[in-house]
């Protein structure tokens, strides 16, 4: 079976005595997504660095913050994360790691050999604007 990324929509497949079994390498990427945004810590995917700035990608897009290699039984998972300012960063990154090789392994089979999160950026917390008193009245 060809390795490939999420962009070419490869397919690992699997037969049983009924038929064969395909998983779309765009399929794995959306359950590593999902998996890292369900962490505390984590504020969302990162779309990549364009022009130094981080697009944050809403859920709408979890696969498009995840590169994904797929062979017949293994997986290596690359995610691009921006964190909420505050976390203890290595500790959100283990955390994302542990419960995105869980959810792949457990859905899909595959077993997973690498997960690598690379934090693109932090996000702020919005400042609350107390009613302001007018200056002019």
């Amino acid at each position: 079976m060809e390795v490939g990324r999420v962009d070419q929509i490869l397919e690992q497949e699997a037969k049983t005595d009924l038929g064969t079994i395909k998983i779309a390498n765009e399929v794995v990427a959306i359950i590593a997504g999902l998996a890292a945004t369900e962490i505390e810590g984590v504020a969302g995917m990162s779309g990549g660095i364009a022009g130094g700035i981080t697009e944050l990608l809403g859920r709408k897009n979890l696969a498009k913050g995840v590169k994904v290699e797929v062979g017949e039984k293994e997986a290596a998972v690359d995610l691009y994360i921006v964190v909420n300012f505050g976390v203890r960063i290595p500790d959100v990154a283990i955390k994302v790691q542990e419960n995105v090789k869980k959810a792949i392994e457990g859905m899909t089979g595959l077993q997973v050999v690498e997960v690598n999160v690379h934090v693109q950026g932090v996000v702020f917390p919005q400042e609350t604007r107390d009613e302001e008193t007018s200056r002019v009245r």
